[in-house]
């Protein structure tokens, strides 16, 4: 058996393991690092949070988090020596060194090369034609050219995950997984823009996955969350 910190109590971790550093997440209000607050939830760690907050009026991240790291955007986390951006690489870096058995399936499985398709496809592919629609609408007129083939994306990648769930509770092996966590920012931007009315399956997904008490657990902690509706 994999024996992980995530299977003690923290004052029994500090015994089996020894002191450790506390993980730090750099978190911005109303973003993707949500999500690693909930994975850390879900795996039962201690960190501490740095909140960070976007400019009222662009909705920016602010200056201060170029500090952290060059691109001055969120999530970030620090544990130890290590500095990880981008949120599939701090899901996969977390779960491999603190998951043990959890939230993934083995990677001798078929399941498993499924698990890393969809860690890889939420911001490889879902959130470009969403991304575009965040930034196009506010143009009104001026980005009524981009509106077809961004509808059409939309249409496309949308289509294939309300497919993907298909007589299913979560997207690989019927277990919750990273991978839920991972992609639930994709459904929850989805949601937020009223793209989900015609389907069903995406709509009871999200709702599976706000409702668990880890989710709420890591609102609590990283504050205000407009997507968590």
């Amino acid at each position: 058996m994999n024996i992980n910190r995530s299977m003690f109590t923290p004052n029994q971790s500090k015994i089996f393991f020894g002191a450790i550093n506390m993980i730090l997440v750099h978190h911005l209000n109303d973003s993707r690092s949500q999500r690693i607050l909930w994975l850390l939830e879900e795996l039962g760690l201690e960190y501490d949070v740095k909140c960070y907050k976007r400019d009222p009026d662009t909705h920016l991240a602010p200056q201060e988090l170029v500090r952290i790291h060059p691109l001055g955007k969120s999530p970030v986390i620090e544990d130890g020596n290590n500095i990880i951006h981008e949120s599939g690489a701090i899901i996969d870096y977390l779960i491999r060194k603190y998951a043990g058995d959890k939230l993934h399936p083995a990677n001798t499985t078929l399941a498993y090369e499924q698990y890393v398709q969809w860690l890889h496809y939420a911001e490889g592919s879902a959130m470009l034609p969403l991304l575009l629609k965040i930034y196009v609408d506010p143009l009104a007129e001026g980005g009524t050219p981009l509106h077809p083939r961004i509808n059409s994306e939309l249409d496309n990648h949308l289509g294939f995950i309300e497919a993907s769930l298909e007589g299913k509770t979560f997207l690989v092996d019927e277990k919750f997984s990273a991978a839920d966590i991972q992609m639930s920012f994709v459904g929850e931007v989805a949601a937020s823009f009223e793209l989900l009315q015609l389907r069903p399956n995406l709509q009871a997904w999200i709702k599976r996955l706000q409702t668990r008490p880890t989710y709420q657990l890591a609102i609590m902690k990283g504050g205000t969350y407009r997507l968590a509706k």
